[in-house]
């Protein structure tokens, strides 16, 4: 299944994102200041290392805050408040947004040493105590664990990323994925190899990207 309404979608300033994460996912006015203090800090490091495109940096609140912020509402109502795993966070992204706005139990997976260090520091400023926790490894390194949500923005393609991190998914995980317009293309490919409900959902910000929602995700047997 493959969404997508209407033409390409508003960009937004960050007035207009603001409004729309207190419409849209009741964002309260502290989540909102965290929010900021965390836009700060990560246009400020981006100054340092090559964090976000430069090209989004005019657009940062709608690129990236929103961006990120959409995957909590595709999550079930029952994965919303359980405990995430982003792949590849980056600088946080989705997974330090959705940390401020969710209030979930989050792990960050990022090897970059740079990137980690930002991680921690803004994990330290920003206040999200023990509900954020940061893997500086590689993902084949990190611990087996039962997640309910399982996220990773442009991570790899979506074969290898099954591959690598099946072994962190429930028997009622959700996939919530971000692509690019190759989007479908991966999905072709790993249906070669995984069986499970997929279904696609139009970004929000980029009419060329997708989200990919995944479910019930195993093996095809002989694979």
């Amino acid at each position: 299944m493959c969404t997508r309404a209407g033409g390409p979608p508003d960009r937004m300033e960050e007035a207009a994102v603001k409004t729309w994460l207190v419409e849209e996912l009741d964002v309260s006015r502290e989540t909102l200041e965290r929010l900021e203090k965390f836009s700060a800090l990560l246009l400020e490091e981006a100054t340092r290392q090559n964090l976000i495109s430069r090209s989004t940096i005019d657009s940062f609140w709608d690129r990236h805050i929103r961006d990120s912020a959409q995957l909590l509402s595709l999550a079930t109502p029952a994965a919303r408040g359980g405990r995430w795993i982003d792949l590849g966070s980056g600088p946080g992204l989705p997974g330090m947004v959705l940390a401020i706005i969710g209030a979930m139990d989050m792990t960050l997976v990022e090897v970059r040493s740079r990137r980690v260090e930002f991680l921690q520091r803004a994990h330290e400023q920003l206040g999200l105590g023990e509900r954020v926790h940061i893997e500086g490894r590689k993902v084949e390194r990190v611990e087996a664990g039962v997640f309910d949500v399982i996220a990773a923005r442009a991570f790899t393609a979506l074969p290898k990323l099954f591959s690598l991190a099946h072994r962190f998914a429930g028997t009622e995980a959700q996939w919530l994925l971000p692509k690019g317009k190759s989007a479908q293309e991966e999905l072709a490919e790993a249906r070669r190899t995984w069986q499970g409900d997929f279904a696609l959902h139009a970004s929000l910000t980029n009419d060329e990207a997708f989200i990919i929602d995944a479910r019930n995700v195993r093996p095809r047997r002989g694979s």
